[in-house]
């Protein structure tokens, strides 16, 4: 067998739909020694976690805890423990994560309805309403930031209306927690779930969820088992709970690493950390308009840390990834579904969203473009953006 080199990972500048780049201390937290996943050590870094996780939802739910597995498992760990089959579903598709809710609904047994909104679009309360009145479901699910499409979704009003309508909620907040405000208990949220890989700023690994006692309380009643032995909450419980019951090994490391991630984001303090995005959105919004590229999502409701654009007029969407990737090692994402090679996805979350990584990229497009023949003022995208730091201090 041929030799394997070891391993030497290229240095990105990560602002595409995510991964987001990593702190050094998130780094540097998960070379910590492993413990075992119920030595007293490991069991306080839980604790404390519960705990930061609770800060960061805004909520004081009791059942606040991590899933063992990336965004996508504390999607269907909210999924599978929610529905029970039969159950009537009402679930709001403005995008691919929308549709991914839908499928794993069906797949829980759920007897599930879908609303649309164009891509790029978010819903208004009264058209919720409307299917709430003819659906009458037992639960509702929507996305409040959606990944393929930059879109923002107003939750409160909406929320409000699944509890008039005696309806629970899940909440898909994976592109939202730490980037703009989560207000679970405010709103009233039933079950909500996030990713580690996005505003957090930590690697792919972990789901952050937590489950209202209302939701616990259903699930704890539930007549069948939970579909999943690996996600049922009734039993992941025991483990993050009090008792401390074997349930699985907890991927340890990805623990560390989660808890320096949310220690950064609450020494910078939350409100201050939604500003850093807005600042650095405002800034990047500035340049690419400079440029004369626009947003593909609805005016007004823009996500600050997934801004998705439209590729300009004959402008080929591979070769300027290609190139950003090659030449500057900035990676930005594709379009997906309907959006392919027609968007551009702009991540600057977590520890992306920084000064020098706007400039970098608005640099790097002025050269890109102009090689493609693409018309603008050059320097003006930096001038923009410079203007919108400068107006900020």
């Amino acid at each position: 067998m041929a030799t394997i080199a070891p391993l030497n990972a290229p240095i990105r500048t990560l602002l595409g739909p995510g991964p987001s780049d990593i702190h050094p201390r998130v780094l540097a937290a998960m070379a910590q020694p492993t413990v075992g996943h119920l030595d007293p050590y490991y069991l306080r870094v839980m604790d404390e976690l519960q705990s930061m996780l609770r800060e960061v939802f805004r909520t004081k739910n009791r059942m606040t805890m991590a899933i063992s597995g990336t965004g996508s498992a504390g999607q269907e760990a909210a999924v599978v423990n929610m529905i029970e089959p039969g159950e009537r579903v009402l679930v709001c598709i403005n995008g691919v994560f929308g549709n991914r809710l839908f499928d794993m609904a069906e797949r829980a047994g759920g007897e599930v309805t879908k609303i649309e909104r164009p891509w790029g679009e978010v819903f208004e309360v009264g058209e919720v309403k409307e299917a709430l009145a003819r659906v009458k479901p037992k639960i509702v699910a929507i996305v409040m930031a959606e990944t393929s499409t930059g879109a923002w979704q107003p939750i409160g009003e909406i929320a409000a209306a699944v509890r008039d309508a005696e309806a629970m909620l899940i909440l898909d907040t994976v592109t939202a927690l730490g980037g703009i405000p989560v207000e679970i208990d405010n709103w009233q949220v039933d079950a909500v779930y996030s990713g580690t890989q996005k505003c957090l700023g930590c690697p792919p690994g972990l789901a952050p969820v937590s489950f209202s006692d209302r939701a616990v309380e259903k699930i704890l009643k539930r007549p069948k088992k939970v579909q999943s032995w690996y996600l049922d909450v009734s039993m992941l419980a025991n483990y993050w709970g009090s008792d401390r019951v074997y349930h699985h090994t907890a991927p340890i490391n990805m623990t560390y690493a989660l808890h320096e991630s949310l220690r950064i984001v609450l020494e910078e303090g939350l409100e201050a950390c939604f500003a850093r995005h807005r600042r650095n959105h405002l800034a990047l919004r500035a340049g690419l308009a400079a440029l004369g590229i626009e947003y593909a999502t609805q005016a007004g409701h823009e996500l600050p840390q997934l801004n998705a654009v439209r590729i300009p007029s004959g402008v080929e969407d591979v070769p300027v990834r290609k190139a950003l990737l090659e030449r500057f090692g900035i990676e930005i994402g594709a379009g997906l579904g309907v959006f392919k090679g027609k968007v551009w996805r702009i991540g600057l979350m977590g520890y992306s969203s920084r000064q020098t990584n706007v400039l970098l990229l608005l640099a790097a497009l002025e050269q890109l473009l102009a090689e493609q023949g693409h018309k603008f003022e050059h320097g003006a995208a930096i001038a923009a953006a410079n203007q919108v730091y400068s107006s900020a201090k």
